[in-house]
């Protein structure tokens, strides 16, 4: 493996460092090396994976994407970018259909990087609904209904755009999930 994938790590490890998962005590790197984990595994570039290290790091910490072009280059760097809410001020559902639009123009690249993301969070639901019950709803900024309207329509956009591997089983992966986490849920 290429040292700039170790270097990537340092440098999520770094800006991430003192954040947690919403809710809980689990340190925040955990999602984003999750999200790397994933796309490694399904074989995705070198390129992708670091993507995937980094995607949270201009969203969530002080870093600028002129700071991972310089260090990561130019396809990480738009990787990261389109990876990223582009305003967090706004409401939650508008930044959700953000989303949502935008992954209907999506490249391959995106896109698994986008169901590597949402993979891995929405495991951490399912993990947290074992342990702790519905109260895990409260630590999120709109209840589980709209959750499950959110989720339910990714996976609606990933079934319609993702036409190949690995997509195909990081889609399946993530229904199956969704499923679960929402049964009942109307």
């Amino acid at each position: 493996m290429d040292p700039v994938l170790f270097d990537a790590i340092e440098f999520a490890m770094h800006a991430h460092r003192g954040h947690f998962r919403k809710g809980t005590r689990i340190p925040y790197i955990v999602h984003p090396l999750n999200v790397g984990r994933i796309l490694l595994e399904c074989g995705c570039s070198e390129v992708v994976v670091i993507a995937g290290i980094l995607h949270d790091t201009i969203e969530d910490t002080p870093v600028v994407i002129e700071d991972i072009r310089a260090r990561f280059g130019e396809e990480v760097a738009n990787l990261v970018f389109w990876a990223s809410e582009p305003d967090k001020s706004d409401t939650w559902e508008n930044r959700k259909r953000h989303t949502l639009t935008t992954l209907e123009s999506a490249t391959e690249d995106n896109l698994l990087l986008a169901l590597a993301d949402k993979l891995d969070n929405i495991r951490s639901i399912c993990r947290a609904l074992e342990w702790e019950g519905d109260a895990v709803w409260s630590r999120f900024n709109r209840p589980m209904d709209a959750q499950a309207w959110y989720y339910r329509n990714l996976v609606d956009v990933f079934q319609r755009r993702v036409t190949d591997e690995p997509g195909l089983s990081l889609t399946k992966k993530l229904q199956v999930e969704v499923e679960q986490v929402f049964q009942g849920v109307d």
